[in-house]
């Protein structure tokens, strides 16, 4: 009896080799080929759940996307009732986090950003990713403000982008060598100090 094939984990699995490959060659160092060596399928298997490179792309970059909101909730989920900061913290120190995973999909991120600006449908995918963070972080400031633990009259969607602009800057940087990733979050602690009052 032939064995069952999980559709969902083989397109996972493509997708795990697709990051692998983007964070160690960059995007143009990817290919149908290649992925299916790194994966260890044939290239008719990967072509049989992805037509074009794009295609996989796209997949890939929707993985990891889900991957790292599932990883914020994970991280989320042990405190029952998390401060506005908790929030604010667990979700940028993650966009920082040091952990082998986290910074491949980081190196990912950034190679899709790039090539996103010349495609559409990445850059439409990337903006639904930022607009999502930067709800989730305007609603715990603004509860922050409510409670006092955020100087009133913050405007919590300016704070919230000034937050996420700066670990994003200080992320690029930590995956360039320029920062060290320690030095990145003593800094993003210092910003929660100034933010955080109560």
């Amino acid at each position: 009896m032939p064995r069952q094939v999980d559709h969902r984990q083989r397109r996972a699995q493509i997708a795990e080799a697709v990051c692998a490959l983007v964070s160690a060659r960059g995007l143009e160092g990817v290919s149908l080929r290649d992925v299916a060596a790194e994966a260890g399928i044939s290239m008719g298997r990967v072509q049989h759940y992805f037509r074009t490179k794009d295609e996989m792309l796209l997949f890939a970059l929707e993985y990891v996307g889900a991957r790292d909101v599932a990883g914020t909730r994970e991280r989320l989920a042990p405190a029952t009732s998390p401060s506005p900061r908790d929030v604010v913290r667990t979700v940028l120190c993650g966009l920082l986090d040091g952990d082998p995973r986290q910074v491949e999909a980081q190196r990912v991120g950034v190679a899709f950003l790039a090539r996103a600006l010349v495609e559409p449908q990445l850059a439409a995918f990337l903006l639904q990713g930022y607009a999502g963070i930067q709800a989730l972080l305007e609603q715990a400031l603004s509860e922050g403000v409510d409670a006092g633990a955020v100087a009133a009259g913050t405007d919590p969607e300016t704070a919230a982008l000034e937050a996420f602009a700066l670990v994003e800057g200080l992320r690029a940087q930590t995956l360039l060598g320029h920062v060290a990733r320690e030095r990145a979050l003593a800094v993003l602690e210092a910003h929660l100090d100034r933010l955080f009052v109560g």
